[in-house]
């Protein structure tokens, strides 16, 4: 990166930090007795990304009813967001054939990338091991694990049969599914056509957390392992680790450097319940971003603040 870009970097992010306090201020000072009640909390998260070096999109629904949404008609690369998708499309596909999440796989570990992001392939150093198809399913929610991803569209549901799947939740003009982690590792470019908008990533976590989509006990165990999620704590996590009695379920995305130096991708989607009863889905989606991770982790950090500022 050239002084010229580390300095219109270092300037945006600072315009971030400093706004996110008059945000802050701003959103806990509104008037919930306007009949546009929500316009705070759109204006605060206009004002905090209107300088980010990036292509920036947010949708909350609040209490199941409720939707506030920027930049939505825009297209993100989902990334690692997908495998929550997965494993719905996996979880229903079981249920159609009366199985098991504890039915059992046998894998070779020839046919795994050793390469992409794999924490099951460190854990499993035989030439040849089994697991059950809840094992993967962790494997992907809580870890973002691309080999289990990879061997479940591979062996159990493709990547056109989850995309038919999903679009019986949500509208299909609001997403795709084409590829998988193994395609895009081999060609950056395809995580392009993996995407989403946010209000449709918003509406799938929080469909999950309030209807019916499978059986339960497998949804069950989709909403209980989101909730242990280990990646991107610094994310929509971050504002409310240690706020008592929030309870988050959340699933993050995370893109590589494309040919611009940019960022593809760096999202986080979450199902937050408050103490006093309310909750709200929040989907946070940074494209193109000239910048680190941790600065879009950032952002999106100071974004699940002021949401959730307002809510309180």
């Amino acid at each position: 990166m050239n002084i010229r870009s580390q300095i219109i970097l270092f300037s945006s992010i600072l315009s971030v930090m400093i706004l996110t306090a008059d945000c802050m201020a701003s959103v806990k000072n509104a008037d919930l007795s306007n009949p546009n009640k929500y316009s705070a909390i759109r204006d605060s998260i206009n004002n905090l990304i209107s300088n980010t070096p990036g292509q920036i999109g947010v949708a909350v629904i609040i209490d199941n009813t409720d939707t506030i949404s920027i930049n939505n008609d825009f297209r993100y690369p989902m990334m690692s967001v997908y495998k929550l998708h997965q494993a719905l499309a996996v979880c229903n596909k079981l249920d159609r054939l009366n199985q098991s999440l504890d039915s059992l796989v046998t894998i070779e570990r020839t046919t795994l990338n050793p390469d992409t992001w794999s924490p099951m392939l460190k854990e499993h150093p035989k030439d040849k091991f089994t697991l059950s198809v809840k094992d993967l399913l962790t494997y992907t929610l809580t870890l973002s694990d691309n080999n289990a991803s990879n061997y479940l569209f591979d062996n159990i549901l493709d990547t056109q049969s989850t995309y038919e799947f999903i679009s019986t939740i949500i509208p299909q003009s609001g997403f795709k599914i084409a590829y998988t982690e193994e395609e895009m590792y081999n060609d950056h470019d395809k995580a392009y056509a993996n995407y989403t908008t946010p209000s449709s990533a918003a509406s799938l976590i929080n469909t999950l957390f309030t209807d019916s989509i499978i059986s339960m006990e497998k949804q069950s165990f989709i909403n209980t392992t989101l909730s242990k999620c280990l990646t991107g704590n610094d994310r929509i996590m971050a504002p409310l680790l240690n706020i008592e009695g929030i309870k988050i379920a959340h699933k993050t995305g995370s893109g590589y450097i494309n040919h611009r130096g940019e960022l593809v991708a760096h999202n986080d989607v979450a199902y937050i319940s408050l103490p006093d009863g309310k909750h709200y889905s929040l989907a946070i989606f940074v494209k193109d971003f000239h910048g680190t991770e941790a600065a879009a982790s950032n952002i999106i950090a100071n974004i699940s603040a002021i949401v959730y500022k307002f809510l309180e």
